[in-house]
């Protein structure tokens, strides 16, 4: 297990930065989603329930895409406040990465995608430093979710 290598000070900047987008975590998460699917229509198939709708706004008012936005802000959420700690920080990414690799089948670029999404929302917000000092986060999360799917045969 590879360990993480945040200094205290890179801790609490991306903490801060975090926290800034988290306050909003379900209006922030469904942004963050539906940009996704509006900019990459092909991760809609993933979400059977996502499929039929074409419109931004839809998507927006749907309780299906307002939930997983809130879900996947709140896992985030997790990994942030275990910065400090690889163990605990893989104790969350690692069945996370598993569950989306093989129940799932998730293609996992789209990790890759929604940091990505995450990153331009931080900085049109907040500005580019809030967006630099969670870009480390993002790598780390993509890195490890990366290794897990390694491991279970992608």
């Amino acid at each position: 297990s590879s360990t993480m290598s945040f200094s205290e000070a890179e801790v609490q900047s991306a903490r801060g930065a975090w926290e800034k987008i988290y306050v909003d975590a379900e209006d922030n998460g469904t942004t963050v989603l539906v940009r996704m699917f509006t900019e990459h229509p092909d991760t809609k198939s993933y979400f059977a329930h996502f499929k039929g709708m074409d419109s931004a706004e839809e998507m927006k008012q749907s309780d299906q895409v307002r939930g997983h936005g809130k879900k996947v802000f709140t896992a985030i959420n997790d990994m942030v406040q275990h910065l400090d700690n690889s163990e605990a920080f893989l104790g969350i990414v690692n069945p996370l990465g598993k569950k989306h690799a093989t129940q799932l089948k998730i293609d996992p670029k789209n990790f890759r995608i929604i940091c990505d999404i995450i990153l331009q929302l931080m900085e049109e917000k907040f500005g580019g430093d809030c967006k630099a000092s969670f870009e480390k986060v993002t790598n780390e999360i993509c890195t490890h979710l990366n290794n897990v799917y390694k491991e279970a045969g992608w």
